[in-house]
């Protein structure tokens, strides 16, 4: 079966289907509606055939539904029939969730942070996947994402970004405990260092987690996006099941970031 896999951003709009190996993008911002993004990738994937469509999605989702707006694109996406307007069986999960799947190594706990237009997050514990929405929690004067996303990168300059970006990190890592922290998203090529205990991953990964959703673990020994960048994938039967399995928990419906209290 091949996937066609869509990371919506809040700059790009990023596609690959499995068997591929160059991903495809048009950019999006704040005029992008979901008719417009299903339009734009129908144009840029003409020549691809695929079987089902994975979606992440730049907000909040259950049953694989968006369950708010998202914060930097148009209106519209609470309530629209991705699947109809694709004519595919369709999986949509939080974005984070999505990169974050496709960069879990198969066991312990693992929190994802993308360093994008805001600051997506998600954590997997022994294979189960729970999308998070910690960007928005209260910090400092503001919120983690009026820090560490791309306007406060903007705002502050790369130096200062760092230092906020290694105090959030910092903070909910004591907080959250992980076993392995993955910094991924578009901004994390702007560390000159990574955090303790911090590991980079691609956002190719997000594409790689869109197929593992449908069970579909790729044969290719790398995916290309960008500049170069490379995907590893599980070498092993017990990771590939892990992974499977947590596949098959969000395409039953992930509980929304408000079903589970993030503790401090």
């Amino acid at each position: 079966m091949n996937v066609l896999a869509v990371d919506v951003g809040g700059t790009h709009v990023k596609v690959l289907v499995s068997g591929q190996t160059e991903a495809r993008k048009f950019d999006s911002g704040p005029g992008l509606v979901p008719r417009r993004m299903v339009s734009g990738v129908k144009k840029i994937t003409g020549d691809w055939t695929y079987d089902a469509v994975s979606i992440g999605y730049p907000g909040p989702a259950l049953h694989n539904m968006p369950v708010s707006e998202p914060h930097n694109l148009g209106r519209g996406w609470v309530g629209f029939d991705f699947e109809a307007a694709f004519g595919r069986p369709l999986k949509l999960i939080n974005d984070a969730a999505m990169q974050a799947l496709g960069s879990y190594r198969g066991s312990g706990k693992m929190l994802f942070l993308g360093l994008g237009t805001g600051l997506g997050s998600a954590m997997i514990i022994d294979g189960v996947v729970e999308p998070m929405e910690l960007g928005h929690l209260p910090w400092k004067q503001h919120t983690y994402e009026h820090y560490v996303g791309q306007r406060g990168l903007d705002r502050l300059g790369v130096h200062k970004w760092r230092r906020h970006v290694a105090e959030a990190v910092k903070q909910l890592t004591a907080a959250l405990e992980p076993e392995d922290i993955v910094l991924g998203g578009g901004n994390v090529k702007q560390l000159k260092t990574l955090p303790p205990n911090c590991r980079a991953g691609e956002n190719a990964n997000a594409f790689l987690g869109g197929f593992r959703l449908w069970g579909n673990e790729q044969k290719q020994k790398e995916h290309k996006h960008g500049n170069n960048s490379r995907i590893s994938h599980e070498t092993t039967a017990h990771r590939a099941t892990r992974v499977e399995k947590a596949g098959r928990s969000l395409s039953k419906g992930a509980r929304a970031p408000s079903e589970r209290s993030v503790r401090e």
